[in-house]
């Protein structure tokens, strides 16, 4: 599944229009996290940080009322 988010990591800004605007994916188009941001240079910080500063940990929900949906 290929998880979106169109909040800028950096500004905390949504992301309007996310197809024309930089991003980074981690991944692929199948399996992959897709990170928009809202110019070049808030991806270009993003990459600069230490992977300790930025790790993302995606967690699954594992209670039975969980619905996975996609």
């Amino acid at each position: 599944m290929l998880i979106r988010t169109t909040t800028d990591p950096i500004t905390l800004h949504d992301v309007p229009n996310p197809e024309q605007h930089p991003y980074i994916l981690d991944g692929d188009m199948d399996n992959g996290l897709m990170i928009y941001f809202e110019t070049d240079q808030t991806r270009k910080i993003f990459q600069e940080l230490d992977d300790d500063d930025h790790k993302l940990v995606l967690r699954g929900d594992s209670s039975d009322d969980y619905v996975a949906e996609g």
